[in-house]
């Protein structure tokens, strides 16, 4: 096999629905879709989901590529360097993994179609590409290279970026400078150029200050604790992040951070103190069928359908206006947000089309989308718009993510070093102590 030829790379449904455009992300090396694969998609074409969108866009891009071609031709990808794509039949030629594996299914007809193209092609190296890890290691088990979609991958998850620093033995002039004057200089605690929007944790045995790198002054500046609808922050990462909410200079925002470091309820909290600034708020989530079952099972018309799903965000609304007595206005105000839709609760499909300017745009459960899907959102926001994502990283409940290929994960990892981007790692659990318990131990 010459090391120059190009490989041939068999994708999955499951890397489709992923990313409509993974057939560009090969280089120069060959594309092959199983025949299955355009079945399964032709399935998923209906519907208003990401993978509903991802499905349609993909036959969108192969009926352009072969308005000149038949599918069963090699056809040239239409990018610069890039390789050739073709769909290929499924039919067992010699080996027959309906056979080995005793049971009749589309991932085994795939894998047929994988094993005839190697057979077609004995002088290339072919490749089983899928999200999906079982029918990686059943196409390892009949001998067949196989590997996951690699791109939207980052590759620590231990290295993700936290947001925040902690400077120990920090003199004291120093400290008392920031309480006295609102802020330092960076020479002062010796740093050289920080990432923007950055949070510090400055320290020494006597005394501790909250600060920030602030980008347009160049400067660490001083942040107070305070509480926000009365929602008061019961730690150093739970300022940060109120603060990274409500700085107008600051568009897009995450916060991430296991069950009950308080993310959502920031986010809301934070939302809501500044509603007269924005035309509308947005809280949104992606839908995860229980039990990888779709909605459509479940009982009722779809508000008593996707009630379940977005209760935990009514819930967090719940809490903060039970912190101001029925008599108050404030009270009566937070439940006329619902009425008047200044406040909007819906799943994350219900969401597009419609106009993101001048909105605070609170994405909750950001884990369970895929780098794609956060690029759509982020790149449909307009003028006067903040856009705020939520989630914790190592808790995916979709079956072809992970903590190192979600949209969460991609987004920390890509985009800090941007002024009008800030980030949070929440790290303490403060909804309760039997919650932390779970969290440390279970």
């Amino acid at each position: 096999m010459s090391e120059n030829q190009a490989k041939i790379f068999v994708l999955d449904t499951s890397v489709i629905l992923y990313n409509h455009s993974s057939i560009y992300s090969f280089a120069d090396n060959d594309i092959a879709i199983p025949i299955t694969v355009l079945e399964e998609l032709d399935t998923f074409k209906k519907g208003s989901d990401m993978k509903n969108f991802e499905a349609r866009e993909f036959i969108r891009i192969i009926d352009r590529l072969s308005e000149e071609y038949t599918l069963t031709d090699w056809i040239p990808l239409d990018r610069d360097g890039a390789g050739k794509v073709k769909v290929v039949s499924d039919k067992a030629t010699g080996f027959d993994a309906q056979d080995e594996f005793g049971v009749f299914t589309a991932d085994n007809r795939i894998l047929n179609a994988a094993m005839t193209v190697r057979k077609n092609n004995p002088g290339r190296k072919v490749v089983m590409v899928t999200k999906d890890i079982n029918l990686r290691i059943k196409a390892k088990a009949i001998g067949l290279a196989a590997e996951d979609f690699e791109t939207g991958k980052i590759k620590d998850i231990d290295a993700l970026y936290t947001g925040k620093t902690v400077i120990e033995n920090v003199e004291e002039e120093v400290i008392d400078k920031v309480y006295e004057e609102g802020f330092c200089q960076l020479e002062d605690i010796g740093l050289e150029d920080p990432i923007p929007n950055h949070y510090f944790i400055l320290k020494n045995h006597r005394n501790s200050a909250l600060a920030f790198y602030n980008p347009l002054t160049q400067r660490l500046e001083k942040i107070i604790k305070r509480p926000i609808q009365r929602i008061t922050p019961r730690n150093a990462e739970q300022v940060f992040a109120l603060h990274a909410i409500l700085n107008p200079e600051v568009k897009l925002v995450t916060l991430q951070g296991i069950a009950g470091t308080g993310k959502t309820l920031l986010a809301l909290a934070g939302a809501i103190e500044q509603r007269r600034q924005f035309k509308q708020i947005f809280l949104a989530r992606p839908i995860v069928p229980l039990s990888n079952k779709d909605i459509g099972y479940l009982p009722g018309d779809v508000e008593e359908k996707l009630e379940p799903y977005m209760e935990p965000l009514y819930d967090n609304l719940k809490f903060i206006r039970n912190q101001y007595n029925e008599h108050d206005k404030e009270y009566h105000n937070l439940g006329q947000l619902l009425e008047k839709e200044k406040l909007l609760i819906s799943p994350l499909a219900y969401i597009r089309g419609r106009s993101l300017s001048n909105i605070i745009f609170i994405v909750d459960e950001a884990q369970n989308l895929t780098p794609h899907e956060v690029k759509t959102i982020i790149t449909r926001a307009g003028e006067g718009t903040k856009i705020i994502f939520t989630g914790d990283v190592r808790q995916i409940d979709t079956p072809y993510l992970d903590s190192r290929s979600n949209g969460l994960s991609y987004l920390i990892d890509k985009i800090n070093h941007h002024a009008i981007y800030a980030h949070v790692l929440l790290e303490k659990g403060e909804r309760s102590e039997l919650a932390n318990l779970a969290n440390e131990l279970l």
